[in-house]
C-alpha cells in the first residue's frame, strides 16, 4: 500500500475543498498531499505537466474529485511510467459530461468552463493504462446540472452515473451522495480506504 496520496479538487473548486478528505485519509494512515491547480485559466494543459512533475518525487495513489479525475488519468497516460498504482475518482464524468454539452450550446458559456471545457465534454474512450482505476459515483440528484444534461437515469445532480462508468476500470461503486457531497460522505471514505488498500470497493 502506497502511504503517499494526491487529491485533486474538480471545477470552480479550490484545493482547500479537499482537505476535510484529507484529514479523513491521514486518520486512515495515509500520507494526503492536496494538488491545486487553476481549473479554468489554466485547466489541463498546465495542470497536467504539473501533476506529472509533482507524481515523479516519489511513488502515490491518487483520489480525485469530477474533473480532477481525468486530470490524473489525462497525467497517467502521458506520462505511463509514473509510479502510481491506484486510483480513486469521486464523481468524475469520465465519459464526458453531458451538463457541460448542454451548457456550452449556449455560446458565451463556453468562458464557464475556460480551458477545461474540451476535456470535461469529451471525456475518455477507456483506460488501458497499468494504474488500477476506482469509481465512486453519486445517486443523489441535489444540483443544478440536471438541467442541462438531460439526465434519463441516476445521478447526482451534476454528473450522470453512466457517465462514470468508463471501460476498462477495476471497480465501480454507488453511494448516496450528491455530486459536492462526495467530498463529505464517510461512505465514500470508508469505500475510498478499501480501494487504496486492496483495489476492490466494499459490497455496495
Amino acid at each position: 500500500m502506497n502511504d503517499r496520496v494526491i487529491l485533486l479538487h474538480g471545477l470552480w473548486m479550490p484545493g482547500a475543498s479537499m482537505h476535510w478528505f484529507a484529514t479523513k485519509l491521514s486518520t486512515a494512515g495515509f500520507s494526503p498531499e492536496i494538488f491545486s491547480y487553476h481549473s479554468v485559466s489554466d485547466g489541463p494543459d498546465t495542470a497536467v505537466p504539473r501533476l506529472v512533475e509533482r507524481l515523479q518525487s516519489a511513488p502515490a495513489d491518487i483520489v480525485a474529485h469530477s474533473l480532477g479525475g481525468l486530470i490524473a488519468l489525462q497525467a497517467l497516460c502521458e506520462s505511463p511510467q509514473l509510479a502510481v498504482r491506484r486510483v480513486v475518482c469521486l464523481g468524475s464524468p469520465l465519459t464526458g459530461s453531458g451538463a457541460v454539452t448542454g451548457v456550452l450550446r449556449w455560446a458565451p458559456a463556453a468562458a464557464v468552463f475556460g480551458r477545461s471545457a474540451a476535456l470535461l465534454q469529451q471525456g475518455m474512450h477507456c483506460w488501458d493504462g497499468k494504474a488500477q482505476v476506482g469509481v465512486i459515483a453519486g445517486r443523489v440528484p441535489h444540483g443544478l446540472g440536471a438541467l442541462f444534461g438531460g439526465f434519463s437515469g441516476e445521478h447526482d445532480g451534476t454528473v450522470a452515473v453512466d457517465e462514470t462508468l468508463l471501460g476498462g476500470v477495476t471497480d465501480h461503486v454507488i453511494v448516496d451522495a450528491s455530486h459536492s457531497g462526495l467530498l463529505f460522505s464517510l461512505k465514500a471514505v470508508d469505500q475510498t480506504v478499501a480501494f487504496l488498500r486492496a483495489g476492490r470497493f466494499l459490497p455496495a
